[in-house]
């Protein structure tokens, strides 16, 4: 299968955004918090995109957004919706022969008249295909850690799948494992499950499907990544029915969605520094943050050094000399 050409014959529309301005709120220059296309107001806000209805398509787009311990926080990390959306991007195209994803392939031109708004939307924003989200999370595991290895600590499985015994924290699994999760509502916790429960939820076939395919992106994934020295421990996909067939959707392998370790540093039996938001957390938890609304502002040090590792991924998994 490839790409979503067959989508775009029925599905494809350009609908003119006319008489519209974006800006942003709060934050320096360069920084989104919200976005805002006046006289069209967002679908839904979520931790991170904006999700504008096109009547056939959607508009997604990437803020600045951080979000720790389910709670969106007030300071937004420069650079990192751009850097999300073009590493979504360069994963959805390495993984299209395995999967059509929620990609149109139309430009900003096709949907926003006005060059200011394009200009600030440029590498942050896509236009996608309108899909039915499946009502589960799609993860794929090939090290213990995180919420896997409290579940393996308590029971030496994880959602359901035995592993073998004395595993130490950080541990490569013997093979990738697919443990799902279900879908909560924001501001609550996913719970893992087994894919017994993942097919009562969705139904068997589509269930396997959906096993079948985040296994082979993640072997994927893992290939890539590990040429360009870092380690895919882990991480979640998401899944949509567009006219009644599996795709695609959201973000896929960021450090948002993903766990990525330097390949150089690893070591197993402890925990392992990662390109995401693990600078965050850790000042969330030192300054005694309570975990509810309203989350505190984050000093610019751990703003810089968040913005920093969210590029590196970005610069690190797409550098084109490693293919050639």
């Amino acid at each position: 299968m490839h790409v979503v050409g067959r989508y775009i014959g029925v599905l494809s529309v350009c609908l003119r955004a006319g008489g519209t301005e974006a800006r942003t709120k709060g934050g320096a220059v360069g920084e989104m918090i919200e976005s805002y296309l006046p006289g069209r107001e967002p679908l839904f806000r979520g931790k991170v995109r904006d999700v504008y209805d096109l009547g056939t398509h959607l508009l997604l787009v990437a803020t600045d957004r951080i979000s720790a311990f389910d709670v969106v926080l007030p300071t937004p990390i420069p650079g990192k919706g751009r850097n999300l959306t073009r590493l979504s991007n360069f994963w959805f195209d390495k993984t299209a022969d395995i999967l059509p994803n929620h990609l149109t392939g139309l430009g900003l031109d096709h949907v926003i008249e006005e060059e200011s708004i394009r200009t600030e939307l440029t590498d942050r924003s896509v236009v996608v295909l309108q899909a039915e989200p499946l009502k589960i999370e799609a993860i794929v595991r090939g090290y213990l850690a995180g919420s896997g290895w409290l579940d393996y600590q308590e029971t030496g499985a994880v959602s359901g799948v035995r592993l073998p015994p004395r595993l130490q924290e950080s541990d490569r699994l013997p093979n990738p494992i697919f443990t799902p999760s279900t879908k909560a509502p924001r501001g609550q916790h996913d719970q893992n499950i087994d894919f017994d429960q993942a097919a009562e939820i969705v139904g068997s076939d589509l269930a396997e499907a959906v096993r079948e395919a985040s296994l082979a992106i993640y072997q994927r994934a893992t290939t890539i990544a590990e040429r360009r020295g870092l380690i895919v421990a882990d991480t979640k996909l998401e899944f949509g029915l567009c006219n009644g067939e599996l795709i695609l959707i959201d973000e896929l392998l960021t450090p948002d969605s993903s766990r990525f370790w330097d390949r150089d540093t690893y070591r197993a039996r402890r925990p392992q520094p990662s390109f995401d938001k693990q600078f965050v957390r850790e000042h969330l938890t030192a300054v005694g943050w309570n975990r509810r609304p309203p989350a505190p502002e984050l000093p610019q040090e751990i703003v810089k050094q968040t913005a920093v590792k969210y590029h590196e991924a970005f610069e690190r998994l797409t550098e084109s000399s490693v293919d050639s």
